[in-house]
């Protein structure tokens, strides 16, 4: 358990910095950095609606019923797979630019409680940048701990009779 990062042993000890991460970013932001973000938002905000599945759905009924005009062509067959691995490669790419960002945001979140916790292990504040043994072996201690609060709990616990 001794093993995480020294970066975030020290991070607990960091001051309110909000106001100024806040006006710093938006001044270093590029310009393209800034339309991608707002961009990829808008378009994975969308693509979960219903007006969304319900023109891709759309798009499939009316491929399928012109199959027989086009006698199930190859070019056919071709229309529905170039189409959709063109939208699922770009969508990849949004998508995970939106999960990043939502990630980051919510271990920054945590990471403030944890912070302002004053019983709360601060180690936690970076398991993120952790290896996945490691990861394991912090899920482990604390099962172990789990387990024996509810072995504490359940033997304060009194009988009824």
């Amino acid at each position: 358990m001794q093993n995480i990062k020294s970066s975030c042993a020290t991070a607990s000890a960091t001051p309110d910095v909000t106001s100024e991460v806040t006006s710093d970013s938006k001044s270093k932001h590029s310009g393209l950095l800034a339309n991608f973000d707002h961009f990829a938002n808008h378009v994975t905000s969308w693509v979960g609606t219903p007006i969304a599945f319900g023109s891709a759905l759309g798009g499939v009924i009316i491929w399928a019923l012109v199959g027989p005009v086009f006698k199930y062509s190859e070019n056919w067959q071709l229309i529905i797979n170039t189409g959709t691995s063109v939208v699922t490669f770009l969508m990849v790419f949004l998508i995970q630019q939106s999960q990043s960002k939502d990630s980051v945001a919510l271990h920054l979140k945590l990471d403030e409680l944890l912070k302002a916790t004053k019983s709360a292990n601060n180690q936690m504040m970076c398991i993120e940048d952790l290896d996945e043994e490691e990861l394991r072996s912090m899920a482990a201690h604390y099962l172990k701990l789990a387990k024996n609060a509810q072995h504490s709990a359940n033997s304060k616990a009194v009988p009824s009779q």
